[in-house]
């Protein structure tokens, strides 16, 4: 019986030259993030066409890397991860660097967007965030520790997001003000 059975050991190939001209195989699983991303809101939204109704997904994220660069996309596709993906690639390509002064903000201000506002103030360290929900997103993803926060009008997650970073985008440090002014931050205090 043992006769008929093929031969299952193998053989070294020694022939074989070894395959340096390959590229190495990417890890995007295991390589760091460069941003940390947050799904803000998602919603169902629904076409009414002949044959019935079609239903999507809206998303929307918010992604930043707590240092100081915030960002945030909205996607829509026919399913939820396809929407998440379209809205982080989107906000890749919305991103603003934000001015902080320590953990906090530089002075207060508000951001405004439509019917939207968000009253920003510095607030001292240790305080935490003090906001809601998408406006949190925002204020932790772009490094802001310290601060204090109140929506005013319509509180729709786009608009705080989108008055949200207005009112980031407009912040100024007293070195930038000098800059812009040709005088010394010493002499902006005064």
């Amino acid at each position: 019986m043992e006769a008929n059975k093929p031969n299952m050991e193998r053989k070294p190939n020694n022939d074989r030259k070894p395959n340096n001209d390959r590229r190495p195989r990417r890890n995007d699983r295991n390589a760091e993030k460069e941003f940390e991303e947050r799904v803000v809101k998602i919603n169902r939204v629904t076409k009414v066409v002949k044959g019935g109704r079609r239903m999507r997904f809206s998303a929307l994220v918010v992604i930043g890397d707590k240092k100081g660069r915030v960002g945030f996309g909205t996607g829509k596709a026919n399913e939820v991860p396809d929407a998440i993906k379209k809205a982080t690639e989107d906000a890749k390509n919305h991103i603003i660097k934000v001015d902080l002064v320590g953990t906090t903000i530089p002075h207060e201000i508000t951001g405004e967007y439509g019917a939207g506002k968000v009253f920003m103030h510095p607030a001292t360290e240790g305080t935490g965030v003090i906001a809601g929900g998408a406006v949190r997103a925002v204020l932790e993803l772009a490094g802001v520790g310290d601060i204090l926060t109140k929506c005013l009008g319509s509180r729709t997650a786009i608009n705080m997001v989108r008055a949200t970073m207005d009112g980031l985008s407009q912040m100024k440090t007293l070195n930038r003000v000098a800059k812009l002014r040709g005088l010394k931050p010493e002499e902006v205090r005064a």
